[in-house]
């Protein structure tokens, strides 16, 4: 009984402890935005410098490498744009489905057997987020030199 208890008592707390996050202000995000593309950059110049010491590259190939790049990352940066509009309207046919189940669900549960799946359905999509954000945590990537020996055959 007293293991109960305790058991109730730490999932009190837990939720309770959740529920005290915040959402980043506006200017938050705009600086951790900042941050991460300043960031991207600095690696971006480190890959390429790698690239130059690996590869034996002159500046004029760095150059080019460089431009090529850039280029690159406006196309995908247009690409991106250009089907913004097609994921938001997905997004919002996701959302109707998820209404629409929620709907059905509703009809087929009882009213506490739907509070106890939505209740489970939240805690999921946490502990999603949660692995999610362990994830992207784990440090910055590694560039491992590039094999410039001769392969023995």
């Amino acid at each position: 009984m007293k293991k109960l208890v305790l058991a109730i008592a730490f999932i009190g707390m837990g939720s309770f402890a959740m529920a005290q996050q915040t959402t980043p202000t506006p200017q938050e995000r705009q600086a951790k935005r900042a941050e991460m593309k300043e960031k991207f950059q600095q690696r971006e110049q480190e890959h390429l410098a790698q690239m130059q010491k690996d590869l034996n590259l002159n500046q004029s190939q760095v150059d080019k490498i460089k431009a090529l790049q850039d280029r690159k990352k406006a196309e995908m940066k247009s690409e991106f744009e250009k089907n913004k509009g097609e994921r938001q309207a997905k997004m919002e046919q996701m959302k109707a489905k998820r209404a629409q189940m929620d709907a059905e669900m509703k009809q087929i549960l009882t009213p506490q057997q739907y509070d106890k799946w939505q209740a489970d359905r939240k805690a999921k999509m946490e502990q999603r987020r949660m692995a999610m954000k362990e994830k992207g945590m784990k440090g910055p990537r590694m560039h491992k030199p590039m094999n410039t020996a001769p392969q023995a055959n």
